[in-house]
């Protein structure tokens, strides 16, 4: 499992959008109305949450910044000098130092703004602390936006660089530029690098991985090495550098002996020298590459000497630290990753070296002695020569004997189809499991469609006892029924049924009068008629009865015909003028007026004469009647296009929305869209 993985770092935003997130989190996320008239200690008490949320915000913020970036004293040496190698150590440490600055100056000023707020005495001075607060927060943020930026930018490249485990077993291929690295770990594993007849292709580290005997290796191809003073090397050398320094891996160095990289092998000869102090305690391998071009054999004795001077160097780290090497095999490999000949053997070699300082490492460390004394292994030797076979009791042989016979007797739905025909040709029978009272009734047929009934609706198997239960309720219910009707009044003795009936008419009577109670005199008759259906409340009767108490009826008959004429509607007739009732207008007329008819002409003194719309009153502003109605045209004509669009005014400005964002936005689905 790789340690570091710096894929999952947060984005670090820039100073503009830092202020931008956290102010609109304070704003969505604290509470947004204060009143005037409210106490001041719910005043101060709303400005310090929003002071204490954004410093809150900020610290979050800034504080994942600063744990998720790698403390460079923190972590494996490679990648602090990789780190160091790739952004200057300097800047980078200046960088999250400023972070870390800023954060402690906005928990700073948040403390100090949350106690003026305090003492606030008004709404206003409570207000302009927060700003004021809230105003030295981003300061703080806006100064620190280069390092934002750089740290992004250090983000991103750190984002790309390749995942390395720093102590898993790790091969490392060094060399010249151009001897074929790239190449080789394309071969042995799924890795591409991109592989160009010219130097330096590889600009950084790449990943590969491998097995060997059930066990994963990681291969890593390093920029070509320039043999040149160590402050001239560019940051290109400096990584491969930095991988084997701090790497604890198995280095295979490789020697282009055809001489078509563009560097003579005396010259990686004084590049191996120059290195070899890296990579002493470790496995090393010399590899000569490109032996299609030119065999081993073939090269002169000078450079045969060079590389046997490597060879031997190379002797010293087959053991251990400065061993006496006793086998030469696998310290010099020929290979040729053209033809892939001796590719397999060189990567096996490698593999093979590795794991055996592994495993001597280990051995020699002291925590082998606290694994050791957990293992024995108890390899027992024979005391004689009697055979003790092992006791096995005659109960589970049995047992084991009686479940391989059923087990060869059982026939199974697997056996069953072998023998009529096979898949395709026999289908298995659902129904041999059912549980019947007959077993003859399993295979029958059972109609689905009956009479055109579903035969399933109908099956009940409890559906007669249902039946007797219903027949039982229903004789109940009958007999409550009889004896409701035998109490209706028909066992009724005839003294009893009198006192029913005048019961009954005095709960009438009640109900009445309430009713009489309840309407008003004038909006209703004293007697309604649907009560006085015998016709006993009349004119006459009342004439006849005031006339025997000695008072002149006339009157109270004349109220009560004027009353009922004026609750009638009447028939719309020309009406007499005022001038021709009063005076001697009547006796004018050829045909006498009746009394009736005039009584049916006179209007009710609850009615007052109508005023016709057109009519001039003193105050209106129109000349006559004619410039009224006119002006009254024009109204209802200006208002017509007003109504007919449903404007409350002429200031209605409104436009509806034709189409409701809920009904045409989204997916639509399957269904009906008559709605839309």
């Amino acid at each position: 499992m790789v340690q570091y993985n710096f894929k999952k770092m947060t984005v670090v935003p820039s100073g503009k959008d830092f202020i931008d997130i956290i102010l609109s989190r304070t704003q969505r996320q604290t509470p947004t109305v204060v009143h005037k008239g409210s106490a001041i200690d719910r005043v101060r008490k709303f400005y310090t949450r929003k002071v204490k949320y954004t410093q809150t915000n900020f610290h979050e913020k800034l504080s994942t910044i600063i744990d998720e970036f790698p403390r460079l004293d923190d972590i494996h040496p490679f990648y602090g000098d990789l780190l160091h190698v790739l952004y200057n150590k300097d800047h980078y440490k200046l960088a999250l130092g400023q972070i870390n600055t800023a954060r402690n100056l906005t928990s700073k000023i948040a403390k100090d703004y949350v106690k003026l707020l305090k003492y606030g005495d008004s709404l206003y001075r409570c207000k302009s602390l927060k700003v004021a607060a809230l105003g030295r927060m981003c300061t703080v943020i806006k100064r620190i936006g280069p390092s934002l930026a750089y740290l992004e930018q250090i983000r991103q490249h750190m984002a790309r660089l390749p995942s390395i485990d720093p102590n898993t077993r790790t091969i490392l291929i060094c060399g010249y530029p151009n001897v074929g690295k790239s190449s080789f770990i394309n071969k042995i594993t799924r890795a591409d690098v991109d592989v160009q007849p010219y130097a330096f292709t590889t600009k950084s580290l790449f990943v590969g991985h491998t097995d060997y005997k059930f066990l994963r290796y990681q291969v890593i191809d390093t920029p070509g090495i320039l043999d040149r003073p160590f402050e001239d090397r560019n940051i290109i050398e400096m990584c491969s550098i930095t991988a084997l320094a701090h790497l604890r891996a198995a280095v295979l160095f490789f020697l282009d002996i055809s001489g078509s990289c563009g560097y003579t092998i005396a010259q990686q000869a004084a590049l191996f020298h120059s290195i070899k102090s890296l990579v002493m305690n470790k496995p090393l391998i010399i590899v000569c590459n490109k032996t299609d071009l030119q065999p081993l054999e073939g090269i002169s004795e000078e450079d045969m000497k060079l590389v046997t001077e490597m060879k031997a160097e190379a002797m010293k780290t087959l053991i251990g630290q400065g061993g006496e090497a006793t086998n030469d095999d696998g310290v010099l490999l020929t290979m040729s990753t053209l033809t892939e000949e001796g590719v397999i053997s060189v990567k096996n070699a490698a593999c093979e070296r590795l794991l055996n300082q592994r495993v001597e490492l280990k051995m020699k460390s002291k925590k082998i002695n606290d694994c050791l004394n957990r293992f024995h292994v108890a390899m027992p030797k024979p005391r004689d020569q009697k055979e003790r076979p092992p006791c096995i009791p005659l109960a589970v042989l049995e047992a084991k004997a009686k479940q391989a016979a059923e087990k060869e007797m059982r026939t199974t739905e697997k056996d069953l189809e072998n023998e009529n025909g096979g898949a395709g040709v026999y289908s298995a029978s659902l129904k041999k499991n059912y549980i019947l009272a007959n077993d003859e009734w399993k295979e029958d047929i059972m109609p689905e469609i009956l009479d055109g009934h579903n035969v399933f609706d109908f099956v009940d198997p409890d559906i007669l006892d249902r039946l007797e239960e219903l027949k039982r309720e229903e004789g109940i219910r009958q007999a409550e029924l009889d004896d409701d009707v035998e109490m209706g009044g028909m066992e009724l003795i005839p003294e009893e049924q009198e006192t029913l009936a005048e019961i009954r008419k005095k709960k009438s009577l009640l109900i009445q009068q309430h009713r009489i109670k309840k309407s008003t005199a004038e909006s209703r008759p004293t007697v309604p008629r649907k009560f006085d259906k015998d016709r006993e409340f009349t004119t006459k009767r009342m004439g006849r009865q005031l006339s025997e108490l000695g008072i002149d009826p006339s009157m109270a008959i004349n109220r009560a015909r004027s009353r009922s004429l004026s609750r009638r509607g009447r028939k719309r007739e020309r009406s007499v003028d005022k001038g021709d009732t009063e005076g001697g207008g009547v006796m004018d007329m050829d045909v006498d007026t009746p009394n009736k008819k005039l009584r049916s002409m006179s209007r009710p003194r609850s009615r007052s004469r109508s005023r016709p719309p057109t009519d001039v009153v003193p105050g209106d502003g129109f000349k006559d009647s004619d410039q009224k109605s006119k002006a009254l045209d024009k109204a209802r004509k200006s208002v017509k296009n007003r109504t007919k669009n449903a404007r409350r005014g002429e200031a209605d400005r409104v436009i509806p929305n034709l189409k409701p964002r809920h009904l045409f936005s989204g997916k639509r689905s399957n269904g009906k869209t008559q709605r839309r």
